[in-house]
């Protein structure tokens, strides 16, 4: 299937997912919450997390009503503080010993310059620096339930820039929030290459997803006229900026979730259900991802970075 309008009910069509157990990060609304609809409606366990307690318990009980599956929980987690992310990952693992597809979907997107608590730029402490300690500290769960997968939500968007390791936070730069989110979702491709690298052999393979420009998400909640014009200026399409719906935009992720290739191929750059190929054009905005963000050497750095910025080192399967 390469259609980049398929949905992702279409890509889930006849397939029975129960025993399959799967935890969604900003799950409570968009694609996040398309995602884990359209998984539990297959039969997977799903467990929905992002912030606010009784607002996640609100968002599983919604989806239990609506696609008729129980086995949805919800977790607390604030991906911009690596305390709550600590803190949600015990309590994870608490409540599941093992698990199958781990899908790191939340992020922000061209927001005004923020710290996270530990003070790192939002945008790669959200989008990336969260999700690498999330998913590190739940490798565990994920080696037991092998083979297992995790997704990384990238976008298009890494384009707009390489992780400019010399100042990754802002502290020595004029702050560019494009410049950010580009970065922040080039580390989102990086990471899948170097977790690949480390646990493909172990039956956990991992992929990042392009889902496609959406406006149905709280993603663009900080756009105003003037970005979405500079969006479509940066297309360089025939058809302009060409929104998908919210059922297209997780198609290519329960794709990458549940498609049988990808259970032991991995580090990859997947978009509109097909697997993505190189694209170096300075100034196409379409299709393919810039060779950078696939890096080996820069993937490496930027695990290292990372292992800096969390303060912990995570080798496997030794402490698994």
């Amino acid at each position: 299937m390469t259609d980049r309008h398929a949905t992702a009910e279409e890509v889930l069509e006849g397939l029975d997912l129960s025993g399959m157990r799967v935890l969604v990060t900003g799950a409570a609304v968009g694609l996040g919450r398309e995602t884990a609809r359209t998984l539990a409606a297959r039969g997977a366990a799903i467990t929905v997390a992002g912030r606010g307690e009784a607002r996640m318990h609100a968002v599983a009980a919604e989806l239990a009503a609506l696609t008729g599956n129980p086995h949805i929980d919800a977790l607390d987690i604030d991906l911009a503080s690596l305390d709550s992310v600590r803190a949600a990952a015990a309590r994870y693992l608490g409540m599941h010993r093992q698990f199958s597809t781990l899908i790191n979907n939340a992020g922000v997107m061209a927001c005004p310059l923020e710290r996270s608590v530990e003070g790192h730029e939002m945008q790669f402490a959200a989008c990336h620096l969260g999700h690498f300690l999330l998913t590190c500290l739940l490798v565990p769960a994920l080696l037991d339930g092998a083979p297992s997968r995790v997704v990384n939500l990238s976008s298009a968007g890494h384009k707009l820039s390489p992780v400019v390791f010399e100042d990754i936070d802002y502290l020595h730069r004029p702050y560019d929030k494009w410049q950010g989110y580009g970065q922040a979702k080039t580390a989102n491709i990086l990471f899948s290459v170097a977790l690949q690298r480390r646990l493909g052999g172990l039956g956990v393979s991992s992929n990042a997803v392009h889902p496609g420009a959406i406006r149905e998400t709280e993603l663009g909640r900080h756009l105003r006229t003037e970005d979405y014009r500079l969006l479509a200026e940066r297309s360089n399409s025939d058809r302009g900026f060409d929104f998908k719906s919210l059922g297209a935009g997780a198609a290519t992720t329960v794709w990458a979730a549940t498609a049988p290739q990808f259970a032991s191929r991995g580090g990859l750059y997947l978009e509109d259900c097909t697997i993505g190929v190189p694209n170096e054009d300075p100034v196409a905005g379409e299709g393919g991802y810039r060779p950078y963000a696939v890096d080996a050497d820069a993937a490496e750095r930027l695990w290292s970075v990372s292992e800096e910025m969390v303060g912990e080192r995570f080798e496997w399967p030794a402490d698994a």
